[in-house]
């Protein structure tokens, strides 16, 4: 005899560590538990940092009632755009400048897509090899074989970013930079002022460090609330899932937040709950954890 399901709830979920590990790898737990969640009644949202044009095409396939992307700069339910918070084009400009002042590489993110400054790929290499060994380790202990990751991730990231020149300058929401500098982080802060918020971003850079840039407000805990006044939830009733410290004002906001064991330990600290890694069926057993399945 099966007991009875517990109340609908819903779930906001990060992507990047959370769900996919190095870009592309996916437990097969996390896609049956997510799936398991749903079909038994609770909502799962996506709730990640990448734009929506930016989701892996395997974390969309998974299925979700919608997604809050660019770090709360939009929100999608059943498919249409029901959030967005754009930066005014003078601050877009003005993120340019201090960019290319301080030599500094960047992404321009919009709803629909990922625009890179010249730089940044090569800058990046190292990053994107390191990126490639890990995978290779991750497919092994998932009993997966995969041929040429280096160039397959190499492939990938030119695909995925567009040219800096096409970026459509009144619909930017949120930037990325990678620098060879250790302190870009402060430093950005520091010269852009209160107006902005700058957190350190998650790509395991070998050398250097990277950020997340967005307008001061514009946050996934406050698209949380939006999302939540809007469906008639309660707060109360939310879990959020993730490892980044752009999940910091999730957890914040919902009744129930849980980190990822690879977390930084002071965003652990934060958490509800720690749950196992991406690959060590972290999300499901979270779900499990929580009796969401």
């Amino acid at each position: 005899m099966t007991s009875p399901a517990s109340p609908s709830r819903i779930v906001f979920i990060d992507v990047d560590g959370t769900i996919l590990e190095h870009g592309t790898v996916i437990a097969p737990s996390t896609v049956s538990a997510i799936r398991a969640a749903r079909a038994r009644g609770h909502l799962v949202y996506l709730c990640t940092g990448r734009s929506d044009g930016d989701i892996h095409p395997d974390v969309r396939a998974i299925g979700f009632d919608g997604a809050i992307t660019n770090g709360g700069g939009f929100a999608t339910r059943g498919g249409e755009l029901v959030l967005q918070h754009t930066m005014p084009r003078e601050d877009v400009e003005r993120l340019i400048r201090t960019f290319e002042e301080g030599g500094i590489q960047y992404f321009l993110q919009s709803h629909e897509g990922v625009f890179a400054s010249p730089g940044i790929l090569s800058l990046m290499s190292g990053f994107l090899r390191q990126r490639a060994a890990r995978r290779a380790e991750d497919l092994q202990h998932l009993g997966v074989d995969d041929d040429d990751l280096l160039d397959a991730v190499l492939r990938e990231a030119s695909d995925r970013y567009r040219p800096l020149a096409e970026a459509p300058m009144d619909a930017i929401a949120k930037a990325v930079f990678v620098s060879e500098r250790s302190d870009s982080v402060d430093h950005m802060q520091a010269e852009l002022g209160e107006r902005f918020h700058v957190i350190p971003g998650s790509m395991p850079m070998p050398g250097g460090s990277n950020g997340e840039i967005s307008l001061r407000g514009i946050n996934k805990g406050a698209a949380i609330l939006e999302i939540l006044d809007q469906l008639g939830l309660d707060a109360a009733d939310a879990v959020g899932i993730g490892d980044s410290w752009n999940d910091v004002e999730m957890f914040q906001v919902c009744g129930t937040s849980v980190a990822m064991a690879g977390a930084d330990p002071q965003l652990q600290a934060l958490a509800d709950h720690v749950t196992t890694g991406v690959l060590d069926d972290g999300v499901h057993n979270a779900l499990v954890a929580l009796d969401l399945i």
